[in-house]
């Protein structure tokens, strides 16, 4: 498995998730906007509920950045034990230490990306091939590291 060719493809879909809250946080503005021209203050709650929509999506682009932001640190070069930028084979799949995405297919393969602050990531920190872990009691072997 390329690493390289997986650390691109996380951050085309951090660049979409970008783009999709800026798009978002854009038409709520705008929604913000039209409510203040064509309402009185008799709305005022409404727009203070769009502003707080604005805030909270704002958060989330701002959480996406900081992923982008932290991707670059990750090396697609060989790792001997579970740290940041290895893929942990488990014997219940595959994951990749680096920003919190969630599931992603690449080469016909499910890879569970993880942020190195997760609990699972954390349970798995600088072990080894054939090394165990446990995370809420549950133990698994760590089968390979690429």
């Amino acid at each position: 498995m390329d690493k390289a060719s997986l650390l691109s493809l996380i951050k085309e879909k951090l660049s979409e998730k970008i783009e999709n809250f800026e798009k978002l946080i854009s038409e709520t503005r705008a929604s913000s906007n039209d409510t203040k021209s064509s309402m009185g203050d008799k709305y005022e709650t409404g727009r203070e509920m769009l502003q707080q929509e604005i805030n909270n999506l704002q958060v989330q682009l701002n959480e996406i950045l900081k992923q982008k932001e932290f991707l670059k640190t990750v090396l697609p070069k060989p790792n001997d034990k579970a740290e940041k930028g290895a893929i942990v084979k488990t014997e219940k799949g595959l994951f990749f230490i680096s920003v919190s995405l969630g599931e992603i297919k690449i080469e016909n393969e499910k890879i569970i990306c993880i942020s190195p602050e997760s609990p699972l990531a954390k349970a798995m920190n600088g072990k080894q091939k054939g090394e165990v872990f446990s995370l809420n009691n549950m133990s698994q072997k760590i089968v390979d590291i690429l």
